[in-house]
Order: C-alpha cells, then sequence, then structure tokens
C-alpha cells in the first residue's frame, strides 16, 4: 500500500518522483516521522490510509488536528497520531525546512519517547504530548484491542468464576 500514499502528490505521470514533494528529498525519503497539518486524514477514515503510511515506513504522524476515524485507525494499526497546537508544529516544520535548506543532517532529526510523553529535538525543542493510557499501553507493548483484553485474562476469569457461584442462575448449565 506504500507505493500509493500520496501518489499524486509524489509521483509524475510517468512514475518518477515529484522533486518538490518533501518525501522525496534525500533528507527525509526514510521519514518514519510525519510532520503535518491541520486535520489530518480528514476524508482518509478507511484503514487503508493508514496502511499505505505504515507501507512507507511512518509511525508517528504529529498534527494539530486529524479526522477522528482515522485517528483511532493511526493506533488499531500500531502508528501514533500525536495531536500539538498549530504554533509547535509551525515550529517543528520550519526547523525540519531549515535544516532541508542546509543540508544539515542533524536539523532534521527529531525522537518521539513515548515512555516520557516527550518530543525531542537537536535544536532544543521539547514538546510534551499526552496519549490516552490504554493507547499507550497498547502501543509500548505491541497490543491489538484482544491483546490488550488477554493482559486481563486471570482476573476475567476469576471474575467468570466468582460469579457462578454468587449468581449461577446466569450461567448455562451444561
Amino acid at each position: 500500500m506504500g507505493l500509493w500514499a500520496f501518489e499524486s502528490e509524489r509521483f509524475e505521470a510517468d512514475g518518477s518522483d515529484k522533486p518538490e514533494f518533501i518525501l522525496n528529498h534525500i533528507l527525509f525519503k526514510q521519514s518514519c516521522i510525519l510532520v503535518a497539518s491541520e486535520n489530518f486524514g480528514c476524508g482518509s477514515s478507511r484503514e487503508m490510509a493508514v496502511w499505505a503510511l505504515v507501507g512507507m515506513g511512518i509511525r508517528c504522524i504529529i498534527a494539530p488536528s486529524f479526522g477522528e476515524i482515522f485517528f483511532g485507525n493511526c493506533f488499531q494499526n500500531g502508528v501514533l497520531p500525536i495531536r500539538l497546537p498549530h504554533e509547535k508544529i509551525t515550529e517543528i516544520q520550519n526547523q525540519l525546512l531549515l535544516g532541508k535548506k542546509e543540508n544539515d543532517h542533524s536539523q532534521v532529526s527529531i525522537e518521539i519517547d513515548l515512555i516520557h510523553q516527550h518530543i525531542k529535538t537537536p535544536w532544543n525543542g521539547s514538546y510534551p504530548f499526552e496519549v490516552d493510557p490504554l493507547r499507550r499501553i497498547s502501543l509500548l507493548e505491541g497490543l491489538d484491542p484482544i491483546g490488550l483484553t488477554l493482559k486481563s485474562l486471570s482476573f476475567i476469569e476469576n471474575h467468570e468464576h466468582k460469579s457462578k457461584i454468587e449468581k449461577p442462575w446466569v450461567w448455562k448449565l451444561t
């Protein structure tokens, strides 16, 4: 799916890279973090939109806002969507573009610390962010909703056992 992400913006009619597309620039071609604008993913609510980004190697998207279905699909597919205020996004984008102009590789490297919920940059930018605790654990441990539920399997089984004793009429007799 990654071959078709941003297809009309990324490629010429003959299939060659469009030089003006930012992710085609040598400094950003292998990026796993996408810094985007408002309402990212709006109109791309199908899960395939996230699959296409994952296919490009994108593992994190930082934007002021997201389409809500797209936002949820990111977590379901191991992509971290981070919401930051517009002015912080502009600051990060300007620094990344400055690094591109100067071809300074150190200026284009940013780090996402999901454990401490912090973005670190080489230009001393520091950006805290928040992620729902269950979604954060799921990403950190590589769990889907079923895997997250199975982490509580002993609690669930104990509850069922206790319920069968306290309310036997609720349980089907076998």
